[in-house]
């Protein structure tokens, strides 16, 4: 049961403590706390009367926690770093630090902008700006907190997160009145929108008609563009087919606004993925909190057979 505010033991009696738990020595702990080693034991004895319970055991030149000090202690240091990291990112002015987010254009308005009001409603005080940038940045000297990148395993930076694959199939506007293509038929009388970049051959129609056994394939014409998103944009305007990338389209999907046409292509050679980097490993309040909600999103992003969170190996990205 918790207990009341007006009960609950006073900050300084909780600094003295999580600062004793955490060097394990009254004197280091007032050193920490520029107070005398009396005053930090009495702030311990004053807590434990509080409580009623004995939370450290005193031994010559030694410390342990009892059961109920090592339990207190667990909550009460987290709770105090939490205030510590906030406290310090308040500037004299009151103004948060933004957090700084880049990716690339597509990942931006495809599969960030649709989630960004869930993030303000978790976390209004956060003020988070998102860089939307096809060149990869370098996070550090570019001044940017963390980033979502398109890369394979062995590009990754040490220590990045990944967050989702990716798999492909053919989508288009209900308005063309395509259900499936369950034959090159079906294309003979919509035009193919066509992402130009050839360094993504697995996105390209070339590509996909290869695979089906439809390399001949006659279609009314192709449209041509060099950025994703303007793909998915025309497709949405029932400009033609496009090669959905399924995990950045499933809120179109799901709210019919694009109809997938085709199972995804899972393919055994695709190891690129979309990544989380961040810029310092030891990343401030506010920072953590940008990147547990972009996992917890990307979790109901990933395929349903996805394996658990993978670290990458070493230290390159590529941009997507």
């Amino acid at each position: 049961m918790s207990l009341p505010l007006v009960r609950l033991p006073s900050l300084d009696l909780i600094r003295g403590f999580v600062a004793v738990g955490r060097r394990m020595s009254i004197t280091l702990a007032s050193q920490d706390l520029c107070l005398t080693q009396s005053a930090v034991s009495r702030q311990i004895g004053a807590l434990e009367e509080q409580l009623g319970v004995k939370l450290l055991v005193r031994g010559y030149r030694s410390i342990a926690f009892t059961a109920e000090g090592e339990r207190l202690f667990r909550s009460a240091d987290g709770a105090v770093q939490q205030m510590q990291d906030v406290m310090g990112e308040i500037h004299t002015t009151g103004v948060l630090r933004p957090v700084m987010l880049s990716a690339s254009i597509g990942v931006t308005g495809l599969w960030l902008l649709p989630r960004l009001s869930r993030f303000q409603k978790l976390h209004p005080g956060v003020d988070l700006r998102v860089s939307a940038n096809n060149r990869v940045a370098d996070l550090r000297s570019d001044g940017i907190d963390l980033a979502i990148r398109y890369t394979t395993p062995a590009l990754a930076p040490a220590g990045a997160t990944r967050l989702f694959g990716e798999s492909v199939a053919p989508v288009a506007h209900p308005s063309l009145g395509l259900k499936s293509l369950r034959s090159a038929q079906a294309l003979a009388k919509v035009s193919l929108l066509e992402f130009d970049d050839p360094t993504h051959p697995w996105l390209r129609w070339g590509d996909w008609l290869g695979a089906a056994g439809w390399s001949d394939v006659r279609h009314q014409g192709m449209l041509h563009f060099n950025q994703y998103d303007q793909v998915i944009q025309a497709a949405l305007d029932a400009q033609g087919v496009a090669l959905g990338r399924i995990e950045l389209i499933q809120p179109l999907l799901d709210a019919g606004r694009l109809v997938r046409l085709a199972p995804p292509n899972h393919r055994a050679d695709m190891e690129h993925a979309y990544w989380l980097i961040l810029a310092n490993d030891r990343p401030r309040a506010d920072i953590r909190r940008v990147a547990e909600w972009i996992e917890s999103e990307a979790r109901m992003s990933a395929e349903p057979a996805l394996a658990p969170p993978q670290t990458a190996p070493k230290p390159r990205a590529r941009r997507s």
